[in-house]
């Protein structure tokens, strides 16, 4: 580290000062600095400074340790938590611009935290810190009770990690409908709401669903404004880094880091890129009001759909292939016809909208639950969905079926308690 903390204190000053006279609107900001070793198990535990013991995430830490080490890939320049106040850390091994870049970034990154709407009304940012560490303590007590052990422990969160993205898809304000004990709601697309309602499990497995669905619907907001949020991040750090007057080395260093960051990728799609042009095209033609207000409001299929324009896509060079046999082909380009169908089917598959929607229909007198995908052109992967199934049969006790399509036609997957699959029309 070639720089000092008070060096850093110096430009944090500078940025947050320059962040509010632009207007944006942010929590307390605590940044820490930490080793590249301590920014990987972040990363793993997704920035949580105290998460729950689970397989997965020794996994996703020893996976992204190996691909490091072999320069496969990068670490984040940062990571922030949606928390108040906000928690960021800054990698120590980063240079002196790539820091106060990063700060700027973290800033903008907070600015959206506290304004758009996904996150004020879904997500409680003063608890957010004391939640996941609530968690993780009650995770711990229960591997620790010798009637339950880790195991048991490791087998509901399994499944309920399996199914922890198949919760409420609108705006979660805490506060579910009350239904009679005798009754099910129904149709009910949230099924660990549904599990932990009416299925006969035991309490602590419940709980275990419980806390797994609480994090989800905090991670959702996230999901649901990548580009937004990375697009309005790298939006407002190149503002603020315009304004600082930084020493020509700097300012050097901080034209190539920013068009690292924005940089479109090759057969890919770069949130950073896609977020940042819309949103500057959308300053040059309607003001910095306009980006205000689409912040406030906005998650990013409903931005993409309302302001990705011709232009855009074709500044863009963006194109839409498909895979057919074994061979991937160019669907549609850029041009005055195919760049709706380009900007409707990214919009359809950004967010929540990767994710297959399922409901609860039926459940049967001897308590076999009957799902059904709502089917929109996009068949399920039936390898993912049977395993799906059967981690569903764990948390639920009882048989499953899940109706869904194939080739145009109605097909059923029957999972019976011993997690035995059967399928067919």
């Amino acid at each position: 580290m070639d720089y000092s903390i008070k060096e850093l204190m110096y430009w944090n000053d500078k940025i947050e000062k320059i962040a509010k006279d632009f207007g944006l609107n942010f929590y307390e900001q605590e940044f820490e600095i930490v080793s590249y070793e301590e920014m990987l198990s972040y990363e793993a535990y997704i920035g949580m400074p105290s998460r729950y013991p689970h397989w997965s995430f020794g996994k996703a830490y020893e996976r992204t340790k190996t691909l490091y080490r072999y320069n496969l890939t990068g670490l984040p320049y940062e990571m922030v938590i949606n928390s108040n106040p906000c928690l960021a850390y800054l990698m120590k091994e980063n240079t002196l611009l790539l820091q106060i870049l990063t700060m700027a970034h973290i800033y903008a990154h907070n600015d959206f935290f506290k304004n758009n709407r996904l996150f004020k009304e879904g997500t409680n940012a003063d608890y957010t810190i004391d939640m996941f560490k609530r968690h993780a303590n009650l995770i711990r007590e229960y591997i620790k009770d010798p009637s339950i052990g880790y195991d048991e422990v490791e087998r509901v969160i399994d499944a309920a990690h399996a199914l922890k993205l198949q919760v409420k898809r609108t705006i979660y304000n805490g506060k579910d409908e009350e239904t009679q004990d005798s009754k099910y709601k129904l149709p009910e697309e949230d099924l660990l709401l549904f599990i932990i309602k009416y299925s006969d499990i035991e309490d602590y497995k419940k709980t275990i669903v419980e806390m797994i669905r609480e994090e989800a619907l905090y991670f959702i907001p996230q999901i649901e404004t990548k580009i937004m949020n990375e697009g309005w991040a790298s939006f407002w750090h190149y503002k603020i880094l315009k304004e600082l007057d930084l020493p020509q080395g700097l300012y050097l260093e901080f034209i190539k880091r920013h068009n690292d960051v924005v940089a479109p990728h090759l057969g890919g799609l770069n949130p950073y890129y896609v977020g940042y042009k819309i949103f500057e095209d959308l300053e040059r033609r309607y003001g910095i009001k306009k980006i205000f207000e689409v912040r406030d409001v906005d998650r990013d299929s409903s931005f993409i759909r309302r302001y990705l324009t011709l232009e855009l896509c074709q500044e863009m060079n963006l194109f839409e292939y498909v895979k057919r046999d074994s061979e991937y082909i160019i669907k549609e380009v850029s041009d005055d016809e195919g760049w709706k169908e380009i900007r409707d089917t990214l919009s359809n598959n950004c967010g929540m909208g990767l994710v297959p929607y399922i409901q609860v229909t039926d459940v049967e007198r001897d308590r076999t639950l009957i799902l059904e995908h709502i089917y929109d052109g996009r068949e399920l992967l039936l390898e993912y969905a049977e395993a799906t199934l059967k981690h569903l049969v764990e948390l639920w006790g009882h048989p499953v079926i899940l109706k869904t399509q194939f080739g145009g036609k109605e097909y059923r997957i029957y999972c019976d308690e011993k997690k035995s699959i059967k399928r067919g029309v």
